[in-house]
This record gives C-alpha cells, sequence and structure tokens, in this order.
C-alpha cells in the first residue's frame, strides 16, 4: 500500500513538472514575442530559442522564491509553535496540546504526534510522582508521629513499669514498620528498574509452597487455622528467591486476615503450559472496587485494620511485579466477608527471561 503511494507522488510531482513547463513556455514565448516587436528587432534560430529557454527558467525561479517565502512563513510559525511548547514542557507544564494542521503520515506531522502523546505520558508520569510522593509522606508520618509521641511520653517520671514497657513497645512495632516500609519501597524501586539480580531455574514448586507454609507454621497455628493443600508435582523455571517473597507474601496476607479457627485453601495444578497457584481463605473478603485496586501501591482496603496490622500498602505491587517478571499473570476474586481467593499462573516449560 505504501509502494502505491510513493509511486502515485511521484508520477503526480512529473505530470505537475510537466505542466508548469509547458505554462512556462508559453508564457515566455509570448512575452519574448511581445518584446521583439517593442523593440523592434528578432532574434533567429538557437538564440531565439535559448532566449525562450531562459524565460522558462526565470519563471521557475520567481515560482521557487514565492513558494519557498509563503511557506518559510507558515514553516516559522509551525516551529515557534513547538518550540514554545517545548518550553513549557521544560518547566513542569504538561498541560500541551500542538493543534497544527499536519498530514500524519509525514514527517512533521509524525513529529506533532510524537509531542502530544510525549506530553500525556509526561503529564500522567507526574501524576504518578506527586500521589506517590505523598503517599510516601504520608505512610512514614505516620509510624514517625507515634515515635515521636511516645517517646515524649517516656520523658515523664512518674510513669509505671508497665506504662513504661507499653510504650516502648510500641516505639519498636513503629520503628518496625517504618524499617519495612524503607524495605519494601527499595525492593520495589530494584524490581522496576529492570536492573534486579534475576536468576531463573528449574525446580520443583510444590516443594517450595510446602516450605512457606511450614516457615508460616507458627502463625497459623496461634490462630488455630486449618490448612486445606492439594499439590500436584510440578516443576519450574524461575527465579526461586524472587517466587519465594510471592508465596510469603499472598499466605501472610492470608493468615493475617483470616480469623481464628478459619481455613486456608492451597491447591497446585497443571493446566496445557501453565502452572496454575489458588491461594482461598474464608477470611473478610473485598468488595468489588477494592479488587480494582489492590495490587496498586499504598493501597490499602482498609486503614485501620492495614495499620494495625503493620501493613504498608506495598506488598501486592511487589508480588504483582514479580509474577509479571516471569511472564505471568495474578489475579483476586473476593466476596466481601466471605472469602479471597489470589490465582497465579505462571509459564510451565521453557526459559524464561526478565523484561
Amino acid at each position: 500500500m505504501k509502494k502505491w503511494k510513493f509511486i502515485g507522488k511521484i508520477l503526480a510531482v512529473i505530470a505537475l513538472f510537466l505542466i508548469a513547463t509547458t505554462v512556462f513556455a508559453f508564457l515566455s514565448f509570448h512575452l519574448t514575442s511581445y518584446l521583439y516587436d517593442w523593440i523592434g528587432k528578432y532574434p533567429q534560430g538557437y538564440l531565439q530559442q535559448l532566449i525562450t529557454v531562459i524565460g522558462v527558467i526565470i519563471f521557475f525561479w520567481c515560482t521557487a522564491v514565492i513558494i519557498f517565502l509563503f511557506g518559510s512563513k507558515k514553516q516559522r510559525v509551525y516551529w515557534d509553535t513547538i518550540v514554545a511548547a517545548l518550553r513549557q514542557m521544560a518547566t513542569g507544564d504538561f498541560n500541551v496540546k500542538l493543534d497544527l494542521k499536519a498530514n500524519g503520515e509525514d514527517q512533521f506531522g509524525q513529529l506533532i504526534s510524537g509531542i502530544n502523546n510525549m506530553a500525556v505520558e509526561l503529564g500522567e508520569m507526574e501524576k504518578m510522582r506527586q500521589e506517590f510522593i505523598s503517599n510516601v509522606s504520608h505512610e512514614i508520618q505516620s509510624p514517625l508521629t507515634s515515635i515521636n509521641g511516645f517517646a515524649k511520653a517516656l520523658k515523664n517520671i512518674d510513669l509505671t513499669d508497665e506504662k513504661r514497657l507499653h510504650y516502648l513497645t510500641i516505639i519498636e512495632t513503629e520503628s518496625n514498620r517504618l524499617s519495612k516500609i524503607s524495605d519494601n519501597l527499595l525492593k520495589l524501586t530494584s524490581l522496576e528498574s529492570q536492573h534486579h539480580p534475576f536468576e531463573p531455574k528449574k525446580y520443583r514448586l510444590d516443594k517450595q509452597l510446602r516450605s512457606v507454609v511450614l516457615a508460616c507454621e507458627p502463625r497459623w497455628l496461634e490462630k488455630n487455622i486449618e490448612m486445606d493443600i492439594q499439590f500436584e508435582p510440578i516443576s519450574i523455571v524461575a527465579d526461586e528467591d524472587l517466587m519465594n517473597q510471592v508465596w510469603m507474601n499472598i499466605l501472610s496476607n492470608s493468615i493475617k486476615f483470616t480469623p481464628n479457627a478459619g481455613t486456608i485453601s492451597i491447591r497446585l495444578w497443571k493446566q496445557e503450559d501453565a502452572v496454575i497457584t489458588s491461594i482461598t481463605d474464608n477470611g473478610i473478603g473485598m468488595t468489588e472496587e477494592d479488587q480494582l485496586h489492590i495490587f496498586e501501591r499504598f493501597f490499602k482496603s482498609d486503614q485501620s485494620r492495614t495499620i494495625s496490622n503493620g501493613g504498608s500498602g506495598l506488598g501486592l505491587s511487589i508480588v504483582k511485579k514479580i509474577v509479571e517478571m516471569h511472564h505471568g499473570t495474578i489475579s483476586v476474586q473476593s466476596k466481601f466477608g466471605e472469602k479471597t481467593t489470589f490465582l497465579t499462573k505462571l509459564p510451565l516449560q521453557g526459559e524464561i527471561f526478565q523484561s
């Protein structure tokens, strides 16, 4: 299609050139004839033809100058508008939209389209940056306020030993929470930078899941939670350490929000060329609105319960990023007040590369 368009343009240029040459030759012949009549001299043969050709060249030159003057003025207006838009973007104002008329298929049209798209993308990035800074500031400010408040309270010499120990315990908890936020931020930044160590190898996924369940045993035994486990023996190619973080994070959340004497079901099975893992709890569940945002950074479906449990809203963002690095997908299915299921799908065979 592009080839035929190019040929069509070439033919159009040739036709325009022939028409212009004919018109200019006609004008040159009649003007030189009028000039000969006016001066009373008539050149003959080659000289007459040469003068006619020179007249055609002069007409071409004059036409080119006129087109250049009008075209350059229009081009200057276009370039001044583009430069002004780029200067506006350089100051951090990305509310830019160039309304210049241009063919979207030529280079100039592509430049205008590219600037408009760049302005939109930079505007979205700036919005995300501001939201990120706001969320980080809020998350850090909360434990710092607690630490500062209870540190001041400890200055009271009339405090009982019980109160003093209670305040120190709160300070320790908030310090650990602050440290966890910092660690998760660094981890997420490293994962998103695409320079995080990524070492895929073949290993038994079912054995890894059993190890994670055993590592969390003190917590689910403390709440008398029943663990319902059904694993198929499956090997995958993945970064074992990164995937261990995925299962540990999801299972920890399930234990955290499952009531005493509740049940957590973990399933692992093959499905064509993929391996599916589901972790289901009969805990507090999530609303449909919460499910849409659960993997976003700093999102918390219930601020009060998340803060009391030491959550920062970064864990599931890290989980999603790790799964995507393995070319997999993760989704959540939940019914408010009844249950929540995290469904993970990973490639079963072949080498996996970080993207």
